[in-house]
């Protein structure tokens, strides 16, 4: 009240007075107009700035994963960045660039590459042969804590080389695999057009032609079905389209998860026992089989399976040969001490192998045209057997 009979108003939101209730009233609107206005162009500049955080956020994922997926090609050769050829030639280039190779040899060597794979023929550089003859001489001697011990037929020992160093692994293991089958009659028939080792390109167009007869195509489309000029690893899968697609017998196994304490896999070495010791159970120490050897495959690296022996304690210790072990280290084998210690290159234990999965590939017999037909359609649904 102003005194002389006037009533006064005050805006609530800003302490004006007023003496008519209907200009209190229109001014009070504007306010709430005001406040409306400006809380809707903060919605609409909050919903704008999440946009903008949303698009960036989305955009640095696909720049995190295109750049993985560039990665993940080049760990597994399938970027385009040549194959065995080119790797082999700048290899050497470096080896004469450092001193470490006279420019004659890299000439000549280049030239047994050339000729290696016009051929398709592997040069035998890095193959090591008669260790599984010295071991069945060791064993023979043997006698402090070996009870038994299986050997498969001859393998020869293959490791990797300037061309296919970091990833021709499944390659050097399968030529381990082959050089055992070419000395077994038994597989004559399936191995009459492959007499000879075949080099790492040839293998890799062998893979191509299975896979053209309809073998694995989930598999096949992984490597965009080309392996030939590439540095792609290969692994169980390939190796058994490869096998059966020349009639070759044979069965992945996968130990999928660990079966005994500390991640290990006793079961692994249970079934490789199975696999050798089956058919040959007489009483002699060393048993020298017909089995051909067994492709053992992990990630990120595969090793082939010469041999088991089972000690007086019961356990159980693989013989393995690595292709990451050079012809030297494999040389000291054949001239094998009489205490043994160079068999520490070949040897694991159950405690040994700790990875979180295994996979393994066994040759066990031939192939009709009918069943090699009927394992071709079973390996475009499933191709291996998973041990529970």
């Amino acid at each position: 009240d102003t005194g002389n009979g006037e009533q006064l108003y005050e805006c609530p939101m800003c302490s004006l007075t007023c003496t008519d209730i209907q200009i209190l009233e229109e001014h009070v609107d504007l306010h709430l107009e005001e406040h409306n206005f400006s809380e809707g162009t903060d919605l609409e500049l909050a919903q704008q700035l999440q946009t903008e955080e949303d698009e960036r956020q989305r955009s640095e994922e696909e720049k995190r994963e295109r750049e993985e997926f560039k990665k993940l090609q080049r760990q597994y050769g399938l970027d385009n960045s040549g194959g065995f050829k080119q790797q082999f030639l700048k290899n050497m280039e470096r080896e004469v660039d450092r001193g470490r190779m006279q420019p004659f040899e890299y000439h000549k060597r280049k030239a047994d590459m050339m000729e290696s794979l016009a051929s398709g023929i592997d040069d035998g550089r890095t193959k090591t042969s008669g260790v599984i003859e010295a071991l069945c001489k060791y064993y023979q001697s043997e006698n402090k804590d070996v009870r038994r011990v299986w050997l498969s037929a001859g393998v020869d020992h293959f490791h990797s080389s300037l061309g296919d160093r970091g990833w021709g692994c499944g390659y050097r293991n399968f030529q381990m695999l082959l050089s055992s089958l070419l000395q077994n009659s038994f597989y004559d028939n399936c191995l009459r057009d492959t007499t000879l080792i075949p080099s790492i390109p040839k293998i890799q167009s062998m893979i191509e032609d299975a896979w053209r007869e309809g073998f694995d195509p989930h598999g096949a489309s992984h490597f965009n079905n080309r392996l030939h000029g590439s540095k792609a690893w290969i692994g169980a899968c390939e190796i058994y389209s490869l096998l059966t697609s020349l009639r070759i017998k044979c069965q992945i196994i996968d130990f999928h998860k660990p079966t005994g304490p500390m991640g290990t896999h006793p079961r692994l070495f249970e079934w490789i026992l199975h696999y050798y010791s089956t058919d040959n159970e007489g009483g002699a120490k060393v048993v020298c089989t017909s089995k051909p050897p067994i492709y053992l495959q992990h990630q990120g690296h595969s090793r082939t399976v010469v041999g088991i022996e089972e000690k007086k304690n019961k356990s159980l210790c693989l013989l393995l040969f690595d292709p990451g072990c050079s012809s030297q280290q494999m040389q000291k084998l054949l001239k094998q001490n009489s205490d043994g210690t160079g068999l520490r290159l070949l040897r694991k234990f159950v405690g040994s192998l700790k990875e979180k999965q295994y996979q393994i590939v066994a040759v066990d017999g031939v192939l009709s045209s009918e069943e090699k037909a009927a394992r071709c359609r079973a390996s475009q649904v499933l191709t291996s057997e998973k041990i529970p």
